[in-house]
């Protein structure tokens, strides 16, 4: 299983409607929002076997703007793609 942190913007007219499916859809302790400080986003992070799955996570009237990004942890120093540096 991988973990996905989901980004999920919405306008300021869509505040309201938004927040109320998530807490109705029973998520509002998944996700944190940036709201209250003018950045109109959710933020959770959930595990997922692939992108698709992770946004099944997302409520319906939020998905169109969403997106679900893989996230990985580094526990050495080192160069992290394992590419060849210049």
């Amino acid at each position: 299983m991988n973990r996905y942190m989901i980004i999920a913007p919405h306008s300021d007219a869509e505040c309201s409607a938004v927040v109320n499916q998530v807490i109705s859809a029973g998520f509002n302790t998944h996700v944190d929002w940036g709201c209250k400080d003018g950045d109109h986003t959710g933020w959770a992070v959930v595990e997922a076997d692939s992108h698709e799955q992770a946004m099944m996570f997302v409520p319906p009237i939020m998905r169109p703007k969403a997106k679900a990004v893989k996230i990985v942890k580094f526990y050495e120093a080192g160069n992290p793609h394992n590419k060849k540096l210049i």
